[in-house]
Formats: C-alpha cells, sequence, structure tokens
C-alpha cells in the first residue's frame, strides 16, 4: 500500500472508498507546495480542484464589499475544500489563504467525476461530507443568533483547541495562533468585545494571550463556558 492510500484512508470523505478507488486516486493527484499568506483561491474563481491538507493550514473566508472579513474555518492536516465548486460547476464561494506553510494534494474535477461515476460507495460517502458541512454551517447560525459572545468564543477556542490536540500539535501545550482580530471574525463579534472576553478569561486561569497567540490553560473549563445555557 503506498503512501497516498494511507493518508487518504485517514480522511473522512475516502474513509469509506474502495480499495481499488483510492488507488486510482492516489495515481492522478497532485502535489502543491503554498507559502504563508499566499492566497490558493478567491471567491468568484472557476472551481476545477479539490484539495486536501497533508501538513500546514488553510483559511476559508469571505469578505464583504466594505472590506470586513469572515473567517468560515481553519482547515488543518486531513481536511479537504474546494469540492463543492469542483461539483456544481459554479465559481469558489469563498476565498483560501495559506495560515502557514501548506502542502496539499490536488485532485482535478475531471478525475474526480470520473471515479465518482463508477463508484456508488465513493458518491455515498460524497453526499455524507457535504451533509455534516450543511450541518456545520446550521451550527453557525444558530450559535451567532443564540449565543452570547462569550459563550461563542469559548466554542470556537474549545474547537481549535481539539483540532489541534487531534493532529498531535498540543505537546506542553495548546497554543491558538490567531489574532484577536481573526478570533472576532471566527465568532461574529467586534475585536473589543473579544479582547474583553480574553482579558475575562486570563483573569478566571483559563487562557493567557503570548504575542498574537491564546495558550489555553484550562481547556475543561473553557468547554464549560461554552454551555448552551450561557445565552445574551
Amino acid at each position: 500500500m503506498n503512501g497516498i492510500v494511507t493518508f487518504l484512508q485517514q480522511v473522512p470523505l475516502f474513509r469509506a472508498f474502495r480499495q481499488d478507488d483510492l488507488q486510482k486516486i492516489s495515481d492522478v493527484v497532485k502535489v502543491q507546495l503554498i507559502k504563508k499568506g499566499d492566497t490558493l483561491f478567491r471567491k468568484g474563481d472557476q472551481g476545477t480542484a479539490l484539495y486536501l491538507i497533508m501538513s500546514g493550514k488553510i483559511k476559508i473566508s469571505v469578505t464583504s464589499r466594505l472590506g470586513d472579513e469572515v473567517i468560515l474555518s481553519i482547515l488543518a492536516n486531513g481536511e479537504i475544500f474546494g469540492d463543492m465548486a469542483l461539483l456544481d460547476g459554479m465559481p469558489r464561494s469563498a476565498d483560501a489563504v495559506a495560515v502557514e506553510d501548506s502542502r496539499l494534494y490536488v485532485l482535478y474535477q475531471e478525475d474526480f467525476i470520473s471515479i465518482l461515476m463508477k463508484s456508488s460507495t465513493a458518491i455515498k460517502s460524497l453526499f455524507f461530507t457535504l451533509c455534516a458541512r450543511l450541518r456545520k454551517t446550521d451550527k453557525f447560525v444558530e450559535e451567532t443568533c443564540f449565543l452570547n459572545v462569550s459563550a461563542r468564543l469559548a466554542r470556537r477556542l474549545s474547537e481549535l483547541a481539539e483540532q489541534r490536540i487531534k493532529i498531535g500539535e498540543a505537546q506542553e501545550e495548546i497554543r491558538i495562533e490567531m489574532t484577536q482580530s481573526e478570533l472576532a471574525s471566527m465568532v461574529g463579534a467586534t475585536r473589543e468585545s473579544v479582547n474583553k472576553e480574553l482579558r475575562n478569561m486570563r483573569e478566571k486561569g483559563i487562557v493567557k494571550t503570548v504575542g498574537r497567540s491564546v495558550v489555553i490553560c484550562d481547556l475543561e473549563r473553557l468547554k464549560r463556558r461554552a454551555r448552551w445555557d450561557e445565552r445574551g
């Protein structure tokens, strides 16, 4: 079994694919390197490829005409993006920018569709992945409507911390390398309100801030702040 197939088996979208389908994918994927801060694609670009993150982090975001950015997600090892435009033929719905130096597998539209059309298992896996993404979007809207800034920030920090634990980045400490402006964008709040909540968490010993990073000191207490009954 080659290294690409082994990697694909860890990606939720491809976990249920047959061995021969995974082998076909491994034969056609390309490797792309992207530097921190570089843009992979912009909203409105033609979607021609699906991307899998081998290492690094990619920010998915949208920007208003006034220049206000909303960060939809920060994706890391084993996660995929770019599949929606690939399937419906519509332009990209968001921007993709490297948060750090990243190594990606690229699967082009013609190859991906060819494999999908020959495998009902592959189609089912794709539907499952897309439904999970829709549920995540519904969750974000619900949080924005019903949770106060304190709970939204705690929930997002908890998710980012769990992500770092999952991919093995959290060793001696859990460090979230994001500015307060970026965190505010992720929770749909102002930088000032996020600054206030972080100060409150620092005073309680839940987090500490170091430069442009937030270090999680007590993950369990942070998770408790994200409970649904903490509403504004």
